[in-house]
C-alpha cells in the first residue's frame, strides 16, 4: 500500500481512499465452477421436501386444468404469461423515475396486450371463423375483424408509440428508451416464443402435454442424479448443474419419451385436435400417427410370453422430442441462469417455494415450445381431410367464388365421366 502512497509533509495527514465493498453479498454468484455442487449442500434434504411439495401441487393443478380441456389449457398459459412478462418487467423498474412519469409503467402492459391481439389472433384465427359459422351475421363479422386484424393491431402499436414519445422527459430520457427496448425484448424472447404452446395445443393436446413433460422429467431426473451421483461440474453460469446430472436426465427423458407417447396416444381426449372454441368433448378418428403398428419379437425373446409389440408411429417423433428436451433445451435454463447473474438475482420471482418464480420453472419451455411447433409443421404429416378443406373454402371463398369453384369441379366431373366411356 505504501507504494501507491504520495508523500507529504508531517503537518498534512496522509488520506487513505478506501473502496466501499457492497452490504449484500450473494453467496451462490460468487462460488467457482464446482464450488458448491449439490450432494456437498448441507440443507440439501430441506430444499429436496420443499421442492417436492411445491410439485406436487403443481402437478395436480395441471392434471385439473387438463380435464377441463383445451381452451382452460391456453387461459393457463395466458396467466403463466402475464406473470412471467411481471416477473421480468419489474427487474429494471425504477420507482423513483416512474413516479416522475405518470403513465409510462402503463404502457408496458398497453403493449403487451397489443402483442397478444396480434399473436393470438393469427394463431386462433382458424378457430374463430369455425366458431362463428353457425350465425350467418356472425360468420361475416368474424371474417372482417380477421381480414383488417393485422392493420388493427398495427395501429394500436403506433398508438404506443406515439404515447412513448408523449412521455418522454429531459432528466429520463436513457430510462425510457432501456424501458423500451426492455420491454420489447420480454415480448420477443419470452412472450413471443411461449406464445406457440397455444397454437401446439389446439393441434391436439397431446403436442403440449408430451413436450412439457419430457422437460419436466427432465428437470427432476436430473436433479435427483446431481443429488446422488454428481460430482464433475457441468457449466460456471450453474455451479450446481454437473455432468453426471446432465447425462442422468438425458437418458431418463429419452426413455419416458418412448414410453409415455405410447400412453398418451391411445387417449382421443389427447390427441384430437380442436377445431373451434368449443368446450365440448373431442370424439376422432385416430391419424395414422396413432394407430399402432405390430412388430413381432417371438424370434429375439424365449423367456417371455410377448409375440409381439405394438408401437405408434409418433414414438419415433417422441424420441425427436426426447433428445430436443435433454440437449438442447437445458440451455435455456442456462440463458436464465446467465441472466439472474447479470442482474444479481438468485430467483425472477417467488411464486412457487423452492423454484422461485414461474420463470425459473418456465425457462427451457419456452424454448421447447417453438421447437415442437416448427418441428409438427415440417416433420409430421399432416392428415387433410374433406372437412378440413371444405373448411378452407368456407372460410377464404366468397359466395359467388364458391359457385365457381362449384361449376369447375362439376365440368371437371363430366370430362372424366366422358373419358371413361
Amino acid at each position: 500500500m505504501h507504494d501507491h502512497m504520495m508523500p507529504s509533509s508531517p503537518s498534512t495527514p496522509t488520506r487513505i481512499r478506501r473502496r466501499r465493498t457492497q452490504d449484500v453479498i450473494f453467496p451462490e454468484l460468487s462460488k467457482l465452477n464446482g464450488g458448491h455442487l449439490l450432494m456437498d449442500d448441507q440443507n440439501k434434504y430441506r430444499t429436496m421436501w420443499i421442492r417436492t411439495y411445491s410439485s406436487l401441487w403443481m402437478l395436480i393443478s395441471i392434471i385439473i386444468v387438463l380435464y377441463l380441456g383445451h381452451l382452460y389449457i391456453c387461459a393457463m398459459v395466458v396467466v403463466i404469461q402475464i406473470i412471467m412478462t411481471s416477473e421480468l418487467f419489474n427487474l429494471l423498474r425504477r420507482t423513483d423515475e416512474d413516479k416522475c412519469l405518470p403513465g409510462f409503467r402503463q404502457l408496458n402492459w398497453y403493449f403487451l396486450f397489443t402483442g397478444m391481439l396480434f399473436v393470438y389472433g393469427r394463431i386462433l384465427s382458424q378457430q374463430l371463423v369455425n366458431t362463428a359459422t353457425i350465425d350467418e351475421f356472425s360468420y361475416k363479422l368474424v371474417s372482417k375483424v380477421i381480414k383488417y386484424q393485422m392493420v388493427f393491431c398495427y395501429f394500436l402499436y403506433i398508438a404506443g408509440l406515439v404515447w412513448f414519445i408523449l412521455t418522454l422527459k429531459k432528466k429520463t430520457y436513457k430510462y425510457q428508451f432501456g424501458q423500451y427496448a426492455w420491454t420489447h425484448m420480454v415480448l420477443f424472447v419470452v412472450f413471443t416464443q411461449s406464445s406457440f404452446t397455444v397454437a401446439n395445443i389446439f393441434e391436439g393436446i397431446f403436442w403440449f402435454l408430451l413436450p412439457a413433460s419430457l422437460i419436466a422429467m427432465n428437470d427432476v431426473a436430473a436433479y435427483f442424479f446431481g443429488f446422488f451421483f454428481g460430482k464433475t461440474p457441468l457449466i460456471k453460469l450453474s455451479p450446481k448443474k454437473t455432468w453426471e446430472g446432465f447425462i442422468g436426465g438425458s437418458i431418463a427423458t429419452m426413455i419416458t419419451a418412448f414410453l409415455f407417447a405410447n400412453v398418451l396416444g391411445r387417449f382421443q381426449w389427447l390427441t384430437c385436435p380442436r377445431k373451434d372454441l368449443s368446450t365440448g368433448w373431442l370424439q376422432c378418428d385416430p391419424g395414422p400417427l396413432f394407430k399402432p403398428e405390430y412388430y413381432s419379437i417371438a424370434g429375439l425373446t424365449r423367456w417371455l410370453p410377448l409375440k409381439e409389440i405394438s408401437i405408434l408411429p409418433v414414438q419415433w417423433h417422441a424420441l425427436c422430442l426426447g433428445l430436443f428436451a435433454s440437449i438442447i433445451a437445458p440451455f435455456g435454463g442456462f440463458f436464465a441462469s446467465g441472466f439472474k447473474r447479470a442482474f444479481k438475482i438468485k430467483d425472477f420471482g417467488y411464486y412457487i417455494p423452492g423454484h422461485g418464480g414461474l420463470t425459473d420453472r418456465m425457462d427451457c419451455q419456452m424454448v421447447m415450445a417453438i421447437f415442437v411447433y416448427i418441428y409438427y409443421q415440417s416433420f409430421v404429416p399432416q392428415d387433410y381431410s374433406i372437412d378440413m378443406i371444405l373448411d378452407q373454402i368456407v372460410r377464404n371463398l366468397s359466395f359467388e367464388d364458391q359457385k365457381t369453384l362449384h361449376h369447375m369441379l362439376g365440368q371437371i366431373f363430366r370430362q372424366r365421366q366422358m373419358k371413361n366411356y
